[in-house]
């Protein structure tokens, strides 16, 4: 018999969505899109529809124009074939009993001119991103990594046509199938390089001051609300603490706080906060997130290096609404039925992450199977 009174396994609304259960699938490139044309195709309708049994999952980053992308044979959803392609997937994800929401995308300057037709990536500033590499194919095909390209600083006009293609890049996402938007404002990418000090030195209206820095947030959430036409179908994802790809904020818990408190008054659905799980990584205290909850009345997703006791102990304590299980849903399909059984978990093949076709992608069997 169930336990069931499992936080992980209670029921949650989240806008019009009822969840089943508080397990998050967050958002993992796995760069496996058709070319040319960076299409999303029937293996990933395969891979995410296997993922069904999460609360909700959010798609991978999936670029909203052609100089957001960053990564070799990631998905779009600027094209009429990639809305076409993303349609798919949310079908058999629906079909399966699934959530989905896309995770919208702009890289900013962590790109390379090889991936945007010899063109300069953009970011918040003239900044580049040291010693920070980014995934490429060469002409032959071969995958691999090199130094992100040094980019051009927005022009004023460019910002405001950029929160037009978020708008537009929600409409795509809403034709698409997807129950809702997210916001990729973490780890480094477009809009983190506004938000953190030390990535925005702009002196106009978008730099210095903490209000400044957050206006680009500000703008494109009220954007995807108009997109989507919904408040509770938008949801943003933040990185108060990460320091990825080069992008840190000199006092990240003022900054994250007010970020926290402008996304209450916009009034997003949820805030996902992508917390560091690496080794030595900095910590995120409980007192910070505790207070984000105080400003934000809203959903709270965390992620980042859980086990389903933390998880379970995140959800009991209040702070956590949602937990986001990532690495662990790359070769555990079944992850919730093994976490609600406490069956052990599959260890993924590091190899099989970015590029490839099925092996390491859609050829993990459900714990039942495996077993017998």
């Amino acid at each position: 018999m169930f336990d069931t009174t499992d936080p992980l396994f209670q029921p949650y609304t989240l806008g019009s969505l009822e969840l089943p259960n508080r397990i998050v699938m967050p958002p993992m490139t796995r760069s496996r899109a058709s070319q040319p044309g960076d299409i999303p195709n029937e293996l990933m309708a395969e891979y995410y529809a296997q993922r069904a049994g999460a609360g909700l999952i959010i798609s991978e980053g999936t670029w909203i124009s052609p100089l957001g992308k960053g990564y070799a044979w990631t998905p779009g959803i600027h094209s009429p074939a990639q809305v076409a392609g993303w349609r798919k997937v949310t079908k058999a994800v629906h079909d399966a009993g699934g959530r989905i929401f896309a995770q919208l995308w702009h890289v900013g300057r962590l790109s390379h001119t090889s991936l945007l037709d010899g063109q300069a990536p953009v970011s918040s500033s003239a900044i580049q991103a040291e010693g920070v590499n980014v995934f490429v194919a060469e002409s032959n095909g071969t995958p691999g990594f090199v130094q992100a390209s040094r980019p051009r600083a927005l022009k004023v006009e460019e910002i405001h046509a950029l929160v037009d293609e978020y708008r537009q890049a929600a409409r795509n996402a809403m034709a698409a199938g997807f129950d809702g938007v997210e916001l990729h404002a973490a780890n480094g990418y477009l809009i983190n390089q506004f938000i953190d000090s030390n990535a925005n030195d702009r002196t106009d209206a978008y730099g210095g001051s903490l209000e400044n820095r957050l206006r680009f947030l500000g703008e494109v959430a009220q954007a995807l609300i108009e997109g989507t036409g919904d408040k509770g179908r938008v949801g943003i994802r933040l990185a108060p603490l990460t320091t990825l790809n080069g992008c840190e904020d000199a006092d990240p818990e003022t900054t994250y706080t007010a970020a926290a408190q402008l996304l209450a008054d916009i009034g997003v659905a949820y805030i996902h906060i992508a917390e560091a799980d690496w080794d030595d990584a900095p910590h995120m205290p409980v007192e910070f997130k505790q207070r984000l909850r105080e400003v934000f009345p809203g959903t709270l997703i965390y992620a980042g290096g859980y086990t389903a006791e933390r998880a379970r102990e995140a959800l009991r304590e209040g702070w956590a609404d949602l937990i986001g299980f990532g690495r662990p849903f790359v070769a555990n399909p079944d992850l919730p039925e093994r976490l609600r059984q406490g069956e052990p978990l599959t260890a993924h093949d590091r190899n099989t992450l970015f590029g490839g076709a099925e092996r390491g992608y859609t050829d993990y069997p459900a714990y039942a199977a495996n077993a017998a």
